[in-house]
């Protein structure tokens, strides 16, 4: 199916924002596979609004990194490399290191609505892992890192992170076998929120870095599977 064949109209709504918002998910949720072009034509069509707003939404995700211009041929999605799944992650975890030092200077009541919060996420993942869906599974696994940047309070460290967590997912999704070690998934998790509830920072830094180093060594195993299948 089409990545497009998923859009729906926008109802009198004709805004660049509006269409920016539903091309992301379906970037983000694999509908658009990487490297695929996005047609100008068929999204005019599609949503049923003239090509100003169209081209807006592209070059607004064009700027979030989501999608590629190559000059004379139009705008691709974003096909990630291996060096750039490690250059996503190295940038995740800067900033989840950044904030757990904020999260680190709040009072014991705040930290511990964040602890909870993280533990409904987790809860919610358990069962996935067991139905084998990757799909819900990677939303979850990115809204409990978002959530834990959420928490520092950092409205740029927030936005900065969003546009990574995208191009995570967009990996996760496209890359067949991206959680080879999904049961170990919930314990990573787990052992983030036991450094926050011990209040162990070097712990939480430590334990930070090892998750995101499981990550790209799981997510270049499944590029290089699938690179192996092409070749």
């Amino acid at each position: 199916m089409a990545g497009e064949d998923g859009l729906s109209a926008l109802e009198g709504r004709p805004t660049s924002v509006l269409i920016a918002d539903q091309l992301r998910e379906r970037i983000i949720d694999g509908s658009f596979r990487p490297g695929e072009q996005i047609r100008e034509a068929a999204l005019v069509d599609k949503l049923r609004v003239s090509r100003g707003p169209v081209r807006e939404a592209l070059q607004r995700l064009s700027q979030e990194g989501l999608l590629v211009s190559h000059r004379n041929r139009g705008m691709f999605v974003l096909e990630l490399e291996i060096t750039d799944i490690e250059e996503i992650y190295a940038a995740r975890q800067a900033i989840e290191i950044g904030a757990a030092a904020a999260i680190s200077k709040q009072d014991r009541p705040t930290i511990e609505k964040t602890v909870k919060s993280l533990e409904k996420i987790i809860a919610r993942m358990e069962p996935l892992v067991e139905q084998r869906d990757w799909l819900r599974l990677a939303e979850l696994d990115l809204s409990f890192h978002m959530a834990f940047v959420a928490s520092a309070g950092n409205s740029r460290l927030s936005k900065i992170y969003s546009t990574l967590a995208a191009e995570s997912r967009i990996c996760i999704v496209n890359l067949e076998g991206s959680y080879p070690h999904a049961e170990a998934l919930v314990a990573e998790h787990q052992a983030l929120i036991d450094q926050l509830v011990a209040a162990d920072w070097p712990g939480l830094e430590t334990a930070i870095a090892a998750h995101m180093a499981a990550g790209v060594t799981d997510l270049r195993a499944s590029l290089l599977a699938r690179d192996s299948t092409k070749s």
